[in-house]
Formats: C-alpha cells, sequence, structure tokens
C-alpha cells in the first residue's frame, strides 16, 4: 500500500491537511524561536543561561498546555480545543513582537507555549479517532510531517527575513495562524468515536486515575520515559542547532543556511517513517529511527569541517523527527476513546518537562565550559534509554483497536 494511501479520500484528505496545516503553523513559531534567539544573543546580549531560559519558558508553557488541552478535550471535543489553542499561540506569537524587555518576551513564551503545546496532541488525537484501522498509524505520521514543513519555513523566513528586517518581523508573521483558526471551525469536525460516546463521561479525576490503572500502567510509563527523553534531545538539540553551528565558527547567516539544508531532510524522514509503521510496525520504527538518532548525535557533536557538520545534521534531522512521527501515531493508540485525549496530553506534558531540562542544561553546560561534543554525549544516553525502554516495556499496537481489547467501562474497574 502506497505512503500516501489516506490522501485520496477525500474526507480524511480535508481532515489531514485542515490539521496538518495547524501543525506547520506550531513548528514554524517552535522553529523561528531556535533562529530569533541567535540573533537576540548579539543584538540583546544574552549569556548562555538566558538563552536556555527563553527556550525553557516555551516549553514550560507547552507542558502546562498539553496536561489541560488534553483534559479538556476529553469533556468538551476535540475541535473546540483545537481551535482555541491555535489562537492563543498566534496571538502571543504576534505580540511577542512588541516585547521590550526580556521578561516581557518570555512571558509571552510562555502563553504561547501553552497554547502550543496543547494544540498537538489534541490535533494527534482528532486525526487517530478519524481515519480507518488500517490507515491510522501512517496517516498520524503524514500529520507530524507538516512539523517539517513548519520548520522549513521557519528556516526560510529566518534566513531571508530576520538578517534585513529584525527578529520582531518574523514574530509579526507568527501571528497569521489566528486567521487559519476561522476557517478550521467550519473545516474541522469532531471525531465520530469521541462523537458516539454514549452516557455520563467520566470526570478528569476518573480519567487521571484510568491512566495509571493496571491496564494501562506500563503504557503509560512506557510513553512517559519515551516523550520525556525524546523531547529532552529533541530540544535540548534542535533549539540550539544555530547556536551551535556559530560556536563552530561559522557565522550567523552561514548558520541559518546549514540549518536550512539539514531541516529539509525532515520530510523524507517522515515519510519513510510513514511506510515502514505499518510494514514493520510501531515498536520497529520507534526503536530503529531512536538508536540512528542516538548515533547521528555523536557524530554531529564531534563534526567540525561543513560536510561532516551538514552530514551528520542531516542524518540527525531525519531519523528524529521519524521517530517523532511514530511516536504521535502511537500514543493514541494504547489508550481507549473516553480517556485518550487525557492520556495522550498527561504523556506530552511530562515530556515537556524534558523539553524545558534539554535546552536549559545546554545553557548551562556551555557556560561552565563543556564542549559540544561531551554535551551531545549526553543526548545520546537519554535517546538509548528511550529506545530500550519501548524495547522492553512497549507494546505493539499495529492494527488493534484500543475501544475493543480494553474498554473505557473496564479501566473503571
Amino acid at each position: 500500500m502506497s505512503t500516501f494511501a489516506p490522501f485520496r479520500e477525500k474526507k480524511q484528505r480535508k481532515l489531514l491537511v485542515s490539521t496538518g496545516l495547524s501543525w506547520l503553523f506550531d513548528a514554524m513559531d517552535v522553529g523561528m524561536i531556535s533562529f530569533i534567539v541567535a540573533a537576540l544573543a548579539v543584538e540583546w546580549q544574552l549569556g548562555s543561561q538566558q538563552i536556555g531560559q527563553l527556550t525553557a519558558i516555551n516549553s514550560i508553557g507547552m507542558a502546562a498546555g498539553a496536561a489541560v488541552a488534553g483534559a479538556l478535550a476529553d469533556t468538551y471535543g476535540r475541535r473546540v480545543v483545537l481551535i482555541a489553542t491555535l489562537l492563543l499561540f498566534s496571538l502571543a506569537s504576534g505580540l511577542s513582537a512588541f516585547a521590550g524587555s526580556f521578561a516581557m518576551l518570555c512571558a509571552l513564551r510562555f502563553i504561547a507555549g501553552f497554547g502550543l503545546g496543547g494544540e498537538l496532541p489534541v490535533a494527534s488525537t482528532l486525526v487517530s479517532e478519524s481515519v480507518p484501522l488500517q490507515d491510522r498509524g501512517r496517516t498520524v505520521v503524514l500529520l507530524e510531517s507538516f512539523w517539517a514543513a513548519g520548520w522549513i519555513v521557519s528556516a526560510l523566513i529566518s534566513y531571508f527575513v530576520i538578517p534585513l528586517y529584525g527578529w520582531r518581523t518574523a514574530f509579526v508573521i507568527g501571528a497569521a495562524p489566528a486567521l487559519y483558526a476561522l476557517y478550521l471551525r467550519r473545516a474541522v469536525q469532531d471525531s465520530p468515536r469521541f462523537a458516539l460516546q454514549q452516557g455520563r463521561k467520566p470526570t478528569f479525576r476518573e480519567r487521571a486515575a484510568s491512566v495509571w490503572s493496571a491496564p494501562h500502567r506500563s503504557s503509560t510509563i512506557t510513553l512517559w520515559v519515551l516523550w520525556f527523553t525524546v523531547v529532552f534531545s529533541y530540544y535540548g538539540m534542535f533549539l540550539w542547532l544555530p547556536t551551535v553551528i556559530v560556536m563552530k565558527g561559522f557565522g550567523l547567516v552561514k548558520s541559518f543556511q546549514y540549518v536550512l539544508i539539514m531541516t529539509l531532510a525532515q520530510l523524507p524522514g517522515y515519510f519513510t517513517a510513514a511506510y515502514f509503521i505499518e510494514k514493520f510496525g510501531r515498536k520497529f520504527v520507534l526503536i530503529a529511527y531512536l538508536l540512528l538518532t542516538a548515533v547521528s548525535a555523536v557524530w554531529f557533536g564531534s563534526a567540525e569541517t561543513v560536510g561532516s557538520i551538514i552530514g551528520a545534521g542531516i542524518c540527525l534531522s531525519f531519523f528524529n523527527l521519524g521517530a517523532w512521527g511514530a511516536m504521535y501515531a502511537y500514543t493514541p493508540e494504547l489508550y481507549p476513546t473516553a480517556i485518550r485525549a487525557t492520556g495522550v496530553g498527561f504523556a506530552s506534558s511530562f515530556g515537556r518537562i524534558g523539553g524545558v531540562l534539554g535546552p536549559y542544561t545546554v545553557g548551562l553546560l556551555v557556560a561552565r565550559g563543556v564542549g559540544i561534543a561531551s554535551i551531545f554525549i549526553v543526548f545520546f544516553a537519554a535517546i538509548v534509554i528511550g529506545a530500550i525502554t519501548v524495547f522492553a516495556l512497549g507494546r505493539e499496537t499495529k492494527g488493534t483497536d484500543p475501544d475493543q481489547p480494553r474498554s473505557a467501562a473496564k479501566a473503571y474497574s
């Protein structure tokens, strides 16, 4: 079956593209931060620890947003929460252009992060619930591929806009998704699985308890470790990527150019993962792509020449983002509909703690004179831990229906 099979059905195509564009805008915002901090470090004379704080505060907001939005989506529906979070992050991003101080920028980035963190798990849950079983994993990975497109857009904006018009203009562009949210009101409907739920919906306390109940405990542990290690390494490496390249002796504009080249490798990473995830299963793709990401991290950390830096960065983007796509496909499949968004939101929220610690850790280590090669060994170790956890505790979900073997009613017993 073709990787792009989900595009054949008009309804699935519309859902995938509609939610995918919101995903693209999320990535565009996160991606621009990695470029903006490199420019801010020069203009505002920020130290390494301040750069780490700015990127970390965004992840703190994402952690809070993921937990809150996931819980709200199981109560009020996926669609309304998706639109609300998209509006929140785009407006906060636009207002960031007018920040007059480091503290004000941090506050606005927290709000933007809250919307970003809330939108991502809700969108993946909505898509996972709305497509046929045989297309589910592939479709969610393809949804994640819009993240690569968003990073490419952010790299283009940063390369062509920031050097000429400044970082504030980039933030103004980041407000564009607010207009797209108006379109989503008509284009997206709640998933059939959520709409067909009958009777009383479980309370937040019941859903939280169910996520950690016996039928789901092993899955929850697996997901929390997986999300933490993947997010810790991703944000630690990629938000610092332009700055790290500058530290390796290249100019700011050259840094943006190299990162743009590396970012292009994310798309084939997603597409290959989308193909393999239905052919070989979720666990195979996660473990293989994570281990290859770990190897690429060591290579990038020790790379010095232009060729090795770009080659390592391409491999890092290819395998890391392929693993992200598999993770987003895998997570909703481990919980029944009644608690799915809550479970996905909790896992994502815990992972965002890693997103706080990753970039902040890099800032601390750089400030203490630790070499880039040694810093990337830390990410190697984290990624390997995630792969081992999936191998040891994870269960394969290819071709399974989470509402059949483990019903919501059984989960509450």
